[in-house]
């Protein structure tokens, strides 16, 4: 297994750039809140030196590829706590590990929007583009929209 996947120190470990595409056509994001500046997917991006854990994501529409260590779980509790605030959306990507607790304290039970579990193993890219090894864990896209951004709520076509 390559222990580098599963750093929260390594944040080269990028979201391919067609499945990420794929996302923001749906999605149309302008935050990116786990970047560097050469991983970054949006114009408004945080960099480890940011510390995006810290920043304020309400009202934006969110992407977010954090770091895969420990560190996780204070990512999805930010994605789901950002994501109450209004005119927020918080799209997140994310090892399907459902047996952990912050799968069940901040995304089952009707946290989340929307759970969609990746079919095979997503290969990663390095900051130039590079493809990988095929990740060692499947992954999961977890949606999570405030109140004004659900069905029947406010549009939120990107102006």
């Amino acid at each position: 297994m390559n222990k580098a996947l599963l750093s929260s120190q390594n944040m080269n470990w990028c979201t391919p750039l067609d499945f990420f595409e794929e996302l923001d056509h749906e999605f149309h994001f302008d935050l990116d809140p786990a970047a560097t500046e050469k991983s970054a997917k949006c114009a408004k991006y945080y960099t480890p030196e940011d510390d995006g854990l810290k920043k304020d994501w309400g009202g934006y529409r969110v992407f977010c590829n954090p770091p895969y260590g420990r560190q996780i779980q204070d990512w999805v509790q930010k994605g789901y706590e950002e994501s109450q605030k209004p005119g927020t959306l918080v799209v997140m990507l994310i090892p399907a590990r459902t047996d952990t607790q912050y799968f069940h304290d901040y995304i089952l039970r009707g946290k989340a929007d929307e759970v969609r579990f990746l079919r095979g193993r997503l290969k990663f890219t390095d900051e130039e583009g590079n493809s990988k090894d095929a990740a060692p864990f499947p992954s999961a896209v977890i949606i999570w929209r405030s109140a004004d951004m659900k069905e029947g709520g406010t549009k939120w076509a990107r102006t």
